[in-house]
């Protein structure tokens, strides 16, 4: 609790230390003290983040959903444009400088030359009689023209800033809101018979129905796969962040899913944040076949299994792969559903020819990529361990702001090669 405690205290200094730093150079340095923008810019940098801390506790506060929605919008957008303008000022710091020298040198440059003063040579008499001179007046505090200087420069860099910031976020928020690109993946597998050659799965995780993304989203990624024309629909993981209540008619939609073998789902750790027993029947009234820690036999000739995710064990229902994957075949080719890549070695040590998974969103939010290979073996994409290779969709929705920098977001057509064809 006391290192709880701790980690929140520096959390809570670092955020307001940013949204000062943030104040000062978007509003105070670029503003007329006691004017309305600086006004309008002090009160918008204290409500917005508490907009943020709304959209981050509401739902697991048991807010209404309407409330919810109201704070989602600006709150998490919030998030994700404090991030870009924060790293745009920081370089800007860099340039502050340098614009300002350069401009003193145009300023100086531009000046006529004065000529030195020429000293008018007096009397003795006239000098002692002459009045005493008057006092020098002070000097001021700076130059007039060292504050037009220096306020036009922080005008060009914090705007510089501001509309890099809005245009990265308004991107990012397009690509997100246009839904996800299908990409093609081909993966090769020793054991896959010749029969199975060329069959295709539809890998589609982190839809993240929510606040912000609902029945349009899904809507839109039914359709992407659809169109595909796959033989299996994997769902694996972290479809909604909401109770069925809420997101029950965002979810209807999956209900159109069309497959030859059929559509399947497992577990991430956001269901279990939103009811993740209520959430499988509900997938399951939707035509979809929730793997709950065990597997099936495909026609094709491979085994498909699925594993509860790593959170649900603190509600006695994480993964069991004795279950999933005890006592089958190993001649035959094996295909594993899992959220989240890092149970990987388990999978290399049961014998899985080839797990999909999802969770990490590639980043979603750059430089969030780096953080994201800390805590997970890949980010996204196809690599091997062993004999057992994972392949990492980059999702289909957004966490949070529905905004997404340098990792696109994705529904996966993964193929399957036999090397005996």
């Amino acid at each position: 609790m006391v290192a709880f405690l701790l980690v929140l205290v520096v959390v809570l200094a670092v955020l307001g230390g940013v949204h000062w730093y943030v104040w000062r150079r978007l509003v105070r340095d670029v503003t007329v003290a006691g004017g309305l923008p600086r006004r309008l810019g002090t009160v918008a940098v204290v409500a917005l983040p508490l907009f943020s801390l709304a959209a981050l506790t509401s739902s697991r506060a048991g807010a209404p959903f309407w409330f919810q929605q109201v704070v989602a919008w600006p709150g998490f957008l919030w998030l994700a444009l404090l991030l870009y303008v924060t790293l745009a000022l920081v370089v800007g710091e860099a340039v502050r400088p340098v614009l300002r020298a350069r401009l003193e040198r145009r300023a100086k440059a531009a000046a006529p030359g004065e000529a030195a003063p020429v000293p008018v040579p007096v009397s003795v008499p006239d000098a002692v009689t002459a009045a005493p001179p008057a006092e020098a007046a002070p000097p001021a505090a700076e130059a007039p023209v060292d504050v037009s200087r220096r306020l036009f420069v922080s005008r060009v860099v914090g705007g510089s800033a501001a509309a890099v910031a809005l245009g990265t976020v308004g991107y990012g928020t397009y690509g997100v809101l246009r839904g996800p690109r299908v990409k093609r993946v081909t993966v090769p597998l020793a054991k896959l018979s010749r029969a199975a050659h060329g069959y295709r799965i539809a890998v589609v995780s982190d839809i993240h129905l929510g606040p912000i993304l609902g029945r349009a989203h899904s809507r839109r990624i039914v359709d992407a796969i659809n169109s595909t024309q796959p033989d299996l629909i994997a769902i694996v993981g972290d479809l909604v962040d909401g109770t069925v209540e809420n997101l029950g008619p965002a979810a209807e939609p999956l209900a159109r899913l069309r497959a030859r073998h059929g559509s399947f789902f497992v577990t991430g750790n956001h269901e279990y944040f939103s009811g993740a027993d209520a959430w499988v029947d509900h997938v399951r009234e939707l035509g979809l076949r929730p793997l709950r820690n065990e597997r099936v036999e495909i026609a094709a000739g491979f085994d498909l299994a699925g594993v509860d995710d790593v959170a649900g064990e603190s509600e006695g229902q994480g993964p069991d792969f004795g279950r999933a994957l005890g006592d089958r075949d190993r001649a035959r080719a094996a295909v594993l559903l899992a959220h989240q890549p890092i149970v990987i070695h388990d999978a290399v040590r049961n014998g899985v020819d080839l797990q999909l998974s999802g969770h990490t969103h590639g980043g979603q939010l750059w430089p969030g990529n780096y953080l994201a290979e800390l805590a997970n073996p890949t980010v996204a994409g196809l690599e091997r361990y062993g004999d057992t290779q994972l392949y990492v969709s980059r999702g289909a929705g957004a966490w949070g702001p529905p905004v997404r920098v340098g990792a696109p977001s994705d529904i996966t057509i993964v193929e399957l090669a036999s090397k005996q064809a």
